[in-house]
């Protein structure tokens, strides 16, 4: 294979991934109501399915906008023919109100330091092609969606070094590990260029709180660095805290004329909070004049189309269907997210509390046969062959203690839900009852040894690959 690329004969791209492997599998069985009642069923797409009634009530009452029309008018042809990569200013004017609403308010957007992007998955690789080199490194904190390893490393070169959050004070971020993650770069002769965070978190389903927030702000801006936050989920809040945006911490930090405000970037989509990731929707937002002018001449390798641009701008400028989209988006969110938890509480498996996304942070800890990586895997495809349920195990997250799973609970109907609780519930019956030991194995063994030599090569790695197509 001499005569193809290095990118196209490596194995980074994420093929080899549990993450991966679940979708395969689904993909060859899955689970259909009527015509295949036994196959496997998808908990391992982040897909919002929830509030699809709602745009398409909204559709149905504006033909024109459905129809490319204006005032009755076709101007198919005007929206068929070219347009440049800066986007259409009535959809930028109409997303930047959307996020506004979102948060509240609480900050406003420029939309001339918008740049569309072809979904989040451009927009992250077009930030880091600006601001890293290839062999630099970004910190992330772990757990951390694991199409990250591809989006963000695949063709920029950059690496990723883990910053490690602990389950034994929620994952959050903390000092002592932020300034770990750096050491180990150094260590590894790398650059550190920045920090990437997801608010919400995904898989975590939690809000980064002000007291994180601050502690980024004050690291990046000691260690010269840039920090982005990918805030894809921040309409789907459901519950207290609220979401707090990145930007609205540097205002309250009066930073706006510091060298920080032009080291901080947003990326932001509409696939989680209108359900549109088909639509391939995203946005990188900067106050670095430098980063906006070479994203924008970018994005020309991922525009989003005309069209779509034409069709969202009605619908986002419409304030009375934006305001009742979020709000009955995050009652459903809510109710089934409600209704995954309790489902599991029935059977002993417990959650991290969660106020946000499409999905839970599930522990399994207890099911394990004892304290690996190993275990994981083999409860993994216990869940999946035998129980037909698509979850994604925390390693392929990057997660340090065995167990953790992350569960997606919008991307199905109601009873498909029930089902999928009442498939888990036999299958933790059936374990507890064949296996009294399951998950016996010994508390005494130091945590942290166990876990390091528990971890598998690729876990370890900085190069672990997975994808998740829906951003």
């Amino acid at each position: 294979m001499k005569w193809l690329s290095r990118k196209v004969t490596c194995n980074s791209h994420g093929q080899d991934s549990s993450y991966f492997l679940g979708w395969q599998e689904y993909e060859k069985n899955p689970y259909d109501e009527f015509q295949n009642p036994n196959g496997i069923i998808q908990m391992g797409l982040a897909e919002n399915q929830l509030s699809f009634h709602l745009s398409e009530s909204w559709l149905s009452r504006n033909p024109d906008a459905a129809g490319f029309k204006r005032d009755g008018e076709s101007i198919f042809k005007e929206i068929a023919l070219f347009q440049d990569y800066h986007g259409l200013p009535a959809f930028k004017n109409a997303l930047v109100g959307f996020m506004e609403k979102i948060r509240g308010h609480k900050v406003s957007f420029d939309p001339k330091k918008l740049v569309l992007t072809a979904g989040a998955t451009s927009a992250n690789e077009t930030l880091i092609f600006c601001l890293a080199e290839p062999g630099e490194a970004f910190l992330l904190p772990t757990p951390y969606y694991p199409g990250f390893d591809r989006d963000l490393k695949w063709r920029t070169g950059v690496e990723i070094v883990p910053i490690h959050c602990s389950s034994s004070n929620g994952f959050r971020i903390t000092q002592s590990a932020l300034d770990d993650a750096y050491k180990q770069a150094q260590k590894s002769n790398l650059s550190v260029k920045g920090v990437l965070i997801t608010n919400p978190s995904n898989p975590l389903g939690t809000t980064v709180s002000r007291e994180e927030l601050s502690l980024l702000i004050n690291f990046v801006s000691a260690k010269e660095i840039h920090l982005i936050s990918d805030e894809i989920y921040s309409g789907t809040v459901f519950d207290s805290p609220d979401f707090i945006s990145i930007v609205e911490e540097l205002k309250d930090k009066n930073l706006e004329d510091t060298d920080v405000w032009n080291r901080v970037h947003i990326v932001y989509s509409l696939s989680k909070d209108l359900g549109l990731p088909g639509f391939r929707v995203g946005a990188i937002y900067s106050n670095d004049e430098i980063v906006v002018a070479a994203a924008t001449k970018m994005s020309s390798f991922g525009l989003v189309s005309s069209q779509t641009q034409y069709l969202l701008s009605a619908m986002l400028s419409d304030k009375m269907f934006t305001s009742n989209y979020i709000a009955e988006n995050q009652k459903k969110l809510r109710e089934r997210h409600d209704m995954l938890v309790l489902g599991l509480q029935e059977v002993g498996i417990s959650c991290l509390k969660s106020n946000a996304g499409l999905f839970c942070w599930v522990d399994m800890r207890h099911l394990l046969s004892s304290n690996t990586f190993e275990a994981e895997m083999e409860l993994w495809k216990k869940i999946l062959y035998k129980v037909g349920l698509n979850v994604s195990p925390g390693s392929s997250c990057h997660c340090t203690e065995p167990g953790w799973f992350r569960v997606c609970f919008a991307n199905m109907g109601e009873e498909t839900l029930k089902l999928s609780l009442q498939r888990i519930k036999a299958f933790v019956e059936s374990t507890m009852t064949s296996n009294n030991d399951v998950g016996a194995y010994s508390q005494r063994q130091s945590p942290r040894n166990s876990r390091r030599r528990s971890i598998p090569n690729w876990v370890l790695r900085l190069s672990s690959h997975d994808r998740e197509s829906d951003r």
